[in-house]
């Protein structure tokens, strides 16, 4: 028994006997056998996996007769309300599979799975979905992307996003515009592009805008097996089960302030749309998302899988867009627009529309301040929304505003180089200039990211600054202090007599 230790191969600890020579003279090291509590946990993240697989295969064979997990069955029951969804990720598995036939073995399927939930890195997230929407080049054989294939992997993952809207589905009239800005902003009037450039693109403009659509694909792969057994008497009569609805999945979705509902009072909409919302919280940091604790309606049951693994595939709620400044209501000028914006501690955003139609947008991470600096962290950027969704510029001390200081411009400033700034506006708020040509300044929106707090200490300084104003209309002067005064001279060379306390 003792002489079983001085074999390197049998050892569980690393010891000098551990390396032995090969018959070629050189040396390889012996790996470290996986401990129990090793082999438990791995065995406990792939059961999943292999209940799921066993499970399709079963409903494979009853329902076409097939040994394997076929496409129809995939997306039947694990995707039911994203066929496209299904479907690009059933071909991607049956590819990397290199199966011969249209379905996918036990064995293959279950090690696709493993390696797509693997996936962590931002980066490999972005590649991965993008290569899934390519399409076959013919001429030069490699994988090509078309605006067709950048439109339904937006779309798909835009439905993903407002179905598990915290408030409740989500429609958005102006979604289809919305998604033709960012494809022909990519795209440049072109038929195809490879890969590799939309994977940029994408990470440039818009970083973050894919991953719900991943944490979708990895959530419904890690837990439906438990709605497939939970609904298996309606599974016997072919129909298939709505995974949504057991597992109350809930997405990163920008939750706008609820509008005015009297039409009489609220007759526009808001220039910042649901699906504009969304872009641009896919474009931005998430810092200005400023998540809070997410909450599922079915946080008891076998519907979900357990906290400590959703927590790291389901993004948390963001707090409520809340709107500050609207010029359609408050008037269009520097003066409202200094009132209702400073003093806001929050993140912002200020969207600007021109004559023209076009569109931009201010993220601003600071708050709002005058001076004639430039200032900013490095979380600020300024966007073009319409025609084409595009980053103008991101980074730090890009912006300027200033209306007091004389000897420096007046008005509001972006961009890093104070002598060619990307947007300028006039002190008046009246026009604008982008790419050195003047446009008249149509409308203003500021939005505030930040929590609640930083709302309700805003309003409760404008509450301040109010009773300090009517506290400064009514002077109270002695007679003595009125004799002296300036405004008396004023009033008697305007005509006015004088009254004395003994007139009667």
């Amino acid at each position: 028994m003792g002489n079983q230790h001085g074999h390197g191969s049998k050892s569980g600890t690393a010891t000098p006997n551990s390396i032995a020579s090969s018959h070629n003279g050189s040396r390889k090291s012996i790996t470290r056998t996986s401990s129990g509590g090793d082999i438990q946990e791995n065995t406990s993240q792939l059961l999943p996996v292999e209940k799921l697989a066993k499970i399709l295969t079963e409903k494979s064979q009853k329902l076409e007769g097939i040994h394997g997990i076929s496409k129809n069955v995939f997306g039947r029951f694990l995707f039911p309300r994203y066929q496209v969804l299904g479907e690009k990720l059933f071909d991607h598995f049956l590819k990397l599979s290199k199966s011969k036939n249209q379905y996918i073995g036990l064995n293959a399927f279950k090690q696709q799975c493993e390696i797509y939930l693997s996936i962590l890195d931002d980066e490999a997230i972005r590649d991965t979905l993008v290569k899934m929407w390519a399409s076959p080049n013919d001429e030069t054989g490699s994988e090509t992307i078309t605006p067709e294939d950048m439109t339904s992997l937006l779309m798909c993952t835009y439905h993903i996003s407002m179905d598990h809207y915290s408030e409740g589905p989500q429609m958005c009239l102006s979604c289809n515009k919305t998604l033709k800005a960012v494809v022909d902003s990519c795209f440049h009037s072109k038929k195809s592009l490879s890969v590799q450039y939309v994977c940029h693109w994408i990470e440039t403009n818009i970083p973050r805008l894919l991953f719900p659509l991943h944490r979708y694909a990895v959530h419904s792969l890690a837990t439906s097996w438990r709605t497939l057994e939970q609904c298996e008497p309606n599974l016997a009569s072919g129909e298939s089960c709505d995974i949504a609805r057991y597992a109350g999945l809930e997405l990163a979705t920008p939750v706008l302030e609820e509008s005015n509902p009297f039409p009489q009072v609220k007759p526009h909409p808001h220039m910042l749309t649901m699906s504009m919302s969304w872009l641009l919280a896919g474009a931005l940091p998430a810092f200005y998302s400023r998540p809070q604790k997410a909450h599922s309606p079915s946080s008891s049951g076998t519907g979900l899988a357990s906290a400590s693994f959703l927590a790291k595939l389901v993004c948390a709620i963001p707090s409520h867009w809340c709107i500050l400044y609207d010029s359609d209501e408050m008037g269009l000028g520097s003066n409202r627009f200094v009132h209702h914006v400073m003093n806001y501690k929050g993140p912002t955003l200020i969207v600007l529309r021109v004559q023209d139609g076009q569109k931009f947008c201010i993220a601003s991470c600071n708050e709002w301040r005058e001076s004639h600096h430039y200032w900013g962290g490095d979380e600020c950027a300024v966007f073009q929304l319409l025609p084409k969704f595009q980053l103008l510029e991101k980074g730090p001390k890009m912006l300027y505003l200033n209306f007091s200081v004389r000897g420096y411009p007046h008005g509001l400033r972006v961009g890093k180089d104070p002598r060619a700034p990307i947007i300028s506006i006039d002190g008046g708020f009246e026009k604008i200039e982008w790419q050195k040509i003047p446009y008249f300044l149509e409308s203003v929106e500021v939005w505030g990211c930040g929590d609640q707090v930083s709302r309700e200490r805003q309003l409760e300084v404008k509450k301040w600054e109010v009773k300090e104003a009517e506290k400064q209309r009514v002077v109270k002067l002695s007679a003595d202090d009125w004799l002296d005064h300036p405004d008396r001279y004023l009033l008697q060379l305007a005509g006015r007599p004088e009254y004395h306390q003994n007139q009667v």
